[in-house]
């Protein structure tokens, strides 16, 4: 038994087969209720926090870093003229 689809019909099962796929994934996910697109819009902004948190946290070392690197040349600088005198 042969069953020939046409290239419509092919499309049309592929596409509904796609439907239930994309919506089995999000049920899995929990993201199938009235809910998911602020569930999605939540999300997304935790990421952006987060990655301008990291941002801002090496940016805190570095220039902590700076700041320690200064003052240990500085104090150097300090003592060895404390010293000449």
């Amino acid at each position: 038994m042969t069953n020939n689809l046409t290239p419509d019909e092919l499309e049309a099962m592929l596409d509904r087969a796609a439907k239930r796929g994309a919506k089995e994934a999000l049920r899995s996910v929990g993201l199938n209720d009235e809910d998911a697109s602020g569930d999605i819009r939540e999300l997304r902004n935790l990421l952006d926090t987060y990655r301008e948190t990291r941002k801002g946290v090496w940016s805190t070392i570095v220039k902590f870093l700076t700041v320690a690197v200064l003052t240990f040349i500085a104090t150097s600088v300090w003592m060895e003229l404390g010293n000449n005198k």
